[in-house]
């Protein structure tokens, strides 16, 4: 049985535990060990693990109206729609009036880019700010052992991890967001440039296109290419001084469209979490993350903003 570790500082009830794991069997005898505590407990349990995993989950734990297995295909690579899958999923299962669980692991082994990768590592971090003042509940999150270098930094993210069947405080985390202003790697070479402002739109969406045209990106994800980018542009204006520069180039088979300017976005969770019905403004980041296969944003008061949208080029 595993012990309760003392709450965690990561507010009101929510608990993020990192499981580290060897192997399926051991990742199996975890997960399932995990799920019993919960179903002993009368505690419903969402399980969002890649197709392969659920599959060994299944064979022991069937779905069942406590216990369910969730759909990650559209998320999964997409590290600025999870809090608000999260959010759902957890809202689902709370109004039955159960304590939630959950088990969530990334596809790590199908990452398609160090900035996919980079940026499911900051999801992890920003878990626990995104929770810290919600309904109380407990995320378990499996990750294979064999690359300790990965591991480390996973242990950053979490305040609570699972060694030897015992939760115990994760004495690596940090309660500063480790990934939150990890330098962006150097635009790859040759890229575009092009400085923008009010009136500048139509003109900024044809430097789009045209470098879109060379790597052969058309059609429908093109379009919403040039909504997004439109969104940020308009931002930059409005908020980041009345200009900023565009920068787009192709990297690890993706379109790169790069916007910098000098706002200061203060809120990390900035377009994460689903906009409520009633909210005034904040819905352009969200929508950017909808379109975009990938957002990296970093910025400081001191440098200001800068944010890429990574867009899947056609094989």
């Amino acid at each position: 049985m595993t012990s309760s570790s003392p709450t965690p500082a990561t507010g009101a009830g929510y608990r993020h535990e990192l499981y580290p794991y060897s192997g399926g069997d051991e990742f199996l005898a975890g997960a399932v060990s995990f799920i019993q505590e919960a179903l002993e407990g009368d505690e419903a349990v969402v399980v969002a693990v890649p197709q392969e995993k659920a599959s060994l989950l299944r064979a022991e734990i069937r779905e069942n109206s406590t216990v369910r297995y969730v759909d990650t295909s559209r998320v999964a690579h997409h590290p600025g729609r999870l809090i608000a899958a999260w959010q759902e999923w957890v809202k689902e299962h709370a109004s039955e009036g159960r304590p939630v669980r959950g088990i969530g692991e990334s596809p790590w082994d199908e990452v398609r880019s160090s900035a996919e990768a980079s940026e499911l590592r900051y999801h992890e971090w920003l878990l626990n700010r995104a929770f810290a003042q919600g309904p109380a509940w407990w995320l378990l999150c499996p990750f294979d052992a064999r690359d300790e270098a990965a591991l480390t930094e996973m242990a950053r993210c979490h305040p609570e991890i699972r060694r030897d069947g015992r939760t115990v405080l994760s004495e690596g985390y940090e309660a500063r967001a480790p990934y939150a202003f990890v330098p962006l790697t150097d635009p790859c070479d040759p890229y575009d440039e092009f400085v923008y402002t009010s009136g500048d739109l139509p003109a900024l969406r044809e430097k789009i296109a045209a470098c879109a045209e060379q790597h052969g990106l058309t059609g429908r994800r093109l379009r919403e290419l040039h909504l997004a980018a439109t969104e940020v542009a308009t931002n930059s204006i409005r908020h980041g001084g009345g200009q900023g520069v565009l920068r787009t180039w192709g990297e690890e088979r993706r379109l790169v469209c790069e916007f910098r300017d000098a706002g200061y976005l203060e809120d990390p969770l900035a377009g994460r979490t689903m906009p409520s019905a009633r909210q005034v403004g904040g819905r352009g980041l969200w929508l950017v993350h909808q379109l975009c296969d990938l957002v990296e944003i970093r910025s400081t008061p001191d440098e200001g903003t800068t944010v890429r949208l990574h867009t899947g080029l056609p094989e």
